[in-house]
């Protein structure tokens, strides 16, 4: 390549990602998930559009693995720990029995009715069982659901891509598939080696960046996501999932409370954004439409039976010993959302060879076109229809910025609409020793806040706070974001003071409750 192709490229490459992100707002408007927008310009690019011939399945394969590696660990950095703990027992059930049951149903019903050879049927249902990590972290976080059913669906989708890839794998090589029950022992080995590694370097990557002050607030975004990339090339090399491994320690990075955090986490979805639209504009390049033909009926039918049978059956039995309820088994069988995950897993078997692989990769690209298309823009509505919406305020944006020398540090909050920090005095605020408010920024204006300065909706307050007290301080602010000026008083969660709960949070509600403070209804 010379410096003119390079001139070429970038320029070609650049006006791409312009469309791409005006599409973005194309697709906001409309409430179709942005990959479909995404496939579409790869698909006008391509063979049958302005016709750029491309045809490399395994570099499409190699690619597609690197950008699932950034979705995945955007999507960690960006999941709430308090939202996702309490799902994690259903995420596990549903990405592992689920699978299986999604599977077996999907291959059963892809030879029954749409006359597929068995290899090629297991092939294709182990490939659409797994939901997408990046439609469903872009089309979940723009439905206002409760936050136990985002947790569950979030973290199904960052566990359910390690079992589907040993599955499309085995069901891909050469032979037979002999003795199922050790295919089960190697995805479960796989799990935990991948579920080991991802803790460990997530854990030790946030007690190290928590602890060393670097030189330049640019350089955490970067070293978080090297953190991230570690752990999955960590659990690769150490013949476990390394998808599981990205996830987990981007998880606990992204739970960490790590310095310049605002910046890191704008760094990443950036990274996000450029991953996605590169991964699906080169799928939808690989493509060629005009052999779609022959393929659309069987992808309709395997999808239809993906979706109103395969993906409620798995979603029954996999939360059948959680007690969920009727509404929420019923939201979660319509979320099983597909995307770049399935498109990307179908080209295992081009690359492996398997007869008519080319067919499963067409009926795979159809099916996730044409039920994307049903699901995402219909969740909402479901979600409306449901009454699972949800009215959580927000939480407050806080950035830490470390003072390694002065043995502090200066927290940055941003008070958004909805907060109970409104209309409560800095007094209030009753912050530990060692931490104040020493500046608030207001409508462009700056100012040095009295004790008894009212905090407002859009405020920016800059806190500083010495070591020791910065993880309380910044416990406090949280508290008071979410309980107002009586949190501590009330039970209210990050809110009670060390040495006080149980009875003494008891007595604390009712004495507000007989003064007024509190009112019975």
């Amino acid at each position: 390549m010379t410096v003119q192709h390079l001139n070429e490229l970038l320029l070609v490459c650049s006006l791409v990602l312009l469309v791409a992100v005006a599409a973005v707002r194309v697709s906001s408007r409309s409430g179709l998930p942005s990959l479909l927008v995404y496939l579409g310009i790869g698909v006008a690019i391509g063979q049958d559009g302005i016709g750029v011939s491309f045809n490399d399945v395994g570099l499409t394969q190699v690619i597609g693995y690197a950008a699932l590696v950034v979705i995945l660990a955007e999507g960690g950095l960006g999941t709430k720990w308090q939202e996702i703990k309490p799902a994690l027992p259903s995420a596990a059930v549903l990405s592992t029995v689920g699978v299986a049951v999604s599977v077996g149903v999907t291959a059963a019903a892809a030879h029954y009715l749409a006359g597929i050879d068995w290899r090629q049927s297991l092939i294709i249902g182990a490939v659409v069982s797994s939901t997408d990590a990046a439609a469903v972290f872009s089309v979940l976080r723009n439905v206002p659901l409760p936050s136990r059913l985002t947790g569950v669906l979030e973290a199904e989708s960052g566990f359910n891509d390690a079992p589907v890839v040993i599955l499309v794998v085995a069901f891909s090589a050469a032979g037979p598939v002999e003795h199922w029950y050790l295919l089960l022992g190697e995805i479960a080995l796989e799990l935990a080696i991948g579920a080991a590694v991802g803790l460990t370097i997530g854990a030790l990557g946030a007690l190290t960046l928590r602890h060393v002050a670097l030189p330049a607030s640019g350089l955490y975004p970067i070293a978080v996501m090297a953190i991230a990339t570690v752990a999955y090339a960590g659990g690769a090399l150490a013949h476990g999932s390394g998808f599981l491994a990205v996830y987990l320690a981007a998880l606990i990075l992204g739970n960490a409370k790590l310095p310049h955090w605002p910046a890191t986490r704008g760094f990443a979805e950036g990274l996000g954004w450029i991953a996605q639209i590169g991964l699906f504009i080169l799928l939808g390049l690989l493509v060629t439409p005009h052999e779609l033909g022959g393929d659309i009926l069987p992808a309709l039918v395997v999808g239809l039976v993906l979706t109103v049978v395969a993906r409620p059956l798995s979603v029954l039995v996999s939360t059948a010993p959680f007690r969920t309820p009727w509404r929420e088994k019923t939201l979660l069988s319509w979320a099983g959302l597909r995307g770049a995950v399935p498109i990307v897993l179908a080209t295992i078997p081009m690359v492996s060879g398997v007869t008519d692989s080319r067919r499963i990769f067409n009926i795979v690209f159809v099916l996730v076109i044409v039920y994307t298309l049903v699901q995402g823009p219909t969740l909402p509505w479901l979600a409306g229809r449901l009454d699972l919406g949800d009215n959580e305020a927000e939480d407050l944006g806080i950035e830490s910025a470390p003072l390694e020398r002065l043995r502090g540090h200066l927290l940055s909050v941003s008070i958004p609409e909805g907060s109970r920090m409104h209309g409560v005095e800095v007094s209030e605020l009753r912050l530990p020793a060692g931490a104040a408010v020493t500046l608030v920024v207001r409508d462009g204006t700056s100012f040095v806040p009295g004790p008894s300065t009212v905090l407002r909706h859009g405020d920016e307050l800059l806190v500083v706070a010495t070591d020791p007290v910065r993880d309380a301080a910044e416990r406090r602010l949280r508290a008071v974001g979410e309980g107002g000026k009586l949190a501590g008083w009330l039970g209210t969660p990050h809110a009670v003071p060390r040495g006080i709960g149980g009875p003494d949070v008891t007595k604390a509600t009712a004495w507000a409750k007989a003064t007024g403070m509190i009112r019975r209804k």
